[in-house]
């Protein structure tokens, strides 16, 4: 009862207030308005082609199913990854209104998802419907709160405008930096995984035992890249080829050092030579490289503090030490 109590002298606080009753229901309004829009085009695409929306629910489960059949472990975090939440699912059936037709287009979007580690069967279409939920919901929620600040309607406007281009360009920028982050981790886990690759062949073991072997000790330290050569691992186990293989870990990770390491490991296969001094000698160039780009990295620092110095720590330099003095003989020639 105390807290209906509370509850009630709080909405009737809030009621007696015209400012707040005005501004709560133009919240209300604008909510409304979102949630009618939001369910109208749901209802819409359900009612349109109700067969895609049941496949859609039937893909992530042959996928997990087929997955964890495969190898349980190697399974367990892209199943976990690839569950979308539930409001993800409300607005993956969006994504397909706003889908690319140009097939270019589709690939370059369908390769960036990839590289990031959304391979859900449905992960276009949530990308997609999020930047259309987004492209929505941000100038809605601008109006609102530009319409409580008693702004001109060309302003209103113009940042209801700006909210609409962020929603919709956002998602784009983040998929970028989820790319560059998953590249950098499988970057930073090379040389490890090159190390323990040569132990483990110079041990007698062959290219995929060797790196079946290698996936299982980097599963805590580089889980990312762990998952990678568990997926090459089950697809030799499947029956495709080592090169096939090899060449689908380039495609699914994108990054530089393991596309020369592919191109590397297919030349020593197709030649007869030794799997282990071709690991070998790939691990020393690719700590040269390394060596060169941090040497590269630290010539660059004195020409980056430049901007900072002159910018920052000079004028407040001179400030302290000119400051004192200059403020004396202003005194001096004012008394003069």
């Amino acid at each position: 009862m105390d807290l209906l109590s509370q509850l009630q002298a709080l909405i009737s606080q809030f009621i007696a207030d015209p400012e707040m009753a005005q501004l709560g229901f133009m919240v209300m309004m604008g909510l409304a308005v979102f949630a009618f829009m939001m369910a109208g085009l749901l209802i819409y695409m359900g009612l349109s082609n109700p067969v895609r929306r049941r496949v859609q629910q039937l893909e992530p489960q042959l996928v997990g199913a087929s997955t964890g059949s495969g190898n349980s472990a190697a399974g367990a975090k892209p199943a976990a990854s690839a569950a979308p939440s539930r409001v993800l699912k409300l607005v993956a059936p969006m994504g397909h209104r706003l889908m690319p037709e140009d097939e270019a287009a589709r690939s370059r979007t369908a390769d960036r998802l990839n590289h990031a580690g959304f391979r859900a069967p449905g992960a276009m279409n949530t990308y997609y419907g999020v930047k259309l939920a987004l492209s929505l919901f941000l100038p809605t929620i601008a109006l609102l709160i530009t319409s409580a600040m008693d702004l001109p309607p060309n302003a209103v406007f113009l940042l209801a405008i700006s909210a609409g281009i962020v929603g919709f360009v956002g998602p784009s920028f983040w998929l970028d930096k989820a790319v560059k982050r998953r590249t950098t981790s499988l970057r930073r886990g090379l040389p490890d995984t090159l190390d323990l690759m040569v132990v483990c062949t110079e041990a007698g073991l062959g290219l995929a035992a060797a790196i079946q072997r290698v996936a299982g000790d980097l599963e805590i330290s580089q889980p990312e890249l762990s998952h990678e050569l568990k997926m090459f691992g089950m697809q030799t186990r499947a029956g495709m080829d080592t090169r096939s293989a090899l060449k689908d870990l380039e495609d699914r990770c994108g990054v530089e050092d393991i596309r020369g390491l592919v191109t590397s490991l297919i030349q020593s296969m197709r030649f007869g030579t030794s799997i282990a001094s071709t690991l070998r000698i790939y691990a020393s160039e690719l700590r040269d490289k390394r060596t060169q780009e941090a040497e590269e990295k630290a010539a660059k620092v004195s020409t980056k503090m430049l901007f900072p110095l002159v910018f920052c720590v000079l004028p407040s330099f001179f400030v302290v030490a000119i400051g004192p003095p200059l403020l004396g003989a202003m005194e001096a020639m004012a008394g003069r």
